[in-house]
């Protein structure tokens, strides 16, 4: 096979990074390697290694940067004043998102992508809380418990996440605001 200098991809594919990616979880959403390897990548993408590391310094990194990304989008797409159809969106993009981490836990990169995962979701909140002033009477040290108690919870319903639970995703966001802003207490 021909590899193409990098030169030549970024004169036509100006986001190699965003290209690398989407082939990335493209490979894991087929399900053809039991573990994903830099040379399954770069095979598909039909770049040099040198590329790849280019862009990312290995895997868990390159995962990190989606979950980033993702996030991002997350809170772009939200309306400013709707933290209720913000966290919507956000479990509505990482319940799609379950089938490439279910297949990325299961590879080599398990812990770490999990890990990664939860750190995406600790932001997540970190970002809700402190934009909308939920829990303006608590330290900031009760804040980081409040933080890793809901970041938890999110995981717990993400390693369980079902087609029933995607059914029923407006009852579980509904459900889990209603917890963050107090309304139900636990």
């Amino acid at each position: 096979m021909v590899r193409v200098p990098f030169a030549l991809y970024t004169h036509f594919m100006p986001d190699m990074k965003e290209y690398i990616a989407r082939t990335a979880l493209e490979i894991l959403k087929k399900g053809i390697p039991k573990k994903l390897t830099v040379t399954d990548i770069v095979e598909a993408c039909n770049i040099t290694r040198q590329t790849f590391y280019y862009h990312f310094s290995d895997i868990p990194e390159m995962f990190e940067w989606i979950l980033s990304k993702k996030l991002d989008a997350v809170f772009m797409m939200a309306s400013k004043n709707d933290i209720e159809e913000g966290i919507r969106i956000f479990f509505l993009a990482s319940a799609n998102s379950v089938q490439y981490i279910r297949k990325g836990v299961s590879s080599g990169y398990g812990e770490e992508l999990e890990r990664k995962l939860s750190n995406a979701v600790y932001a997540m909140f970190d970002r809700i809380v402190e934009k909308y002033g939920f829990y303006p009477d608590c330290t900031r040290r009760d804040l980081a418990v409040i933080r890793r108690y809901h970041c938890q919870a999110v995981m717990g319903l993400f390693r369980e996440w079902t087609d029933n639970d995607m059914e029923n995703l407006d009852y579980i966001v509904h459900i889990v605001y209603q917890i963050l802003t107090g309304k139900i207490r636990i």
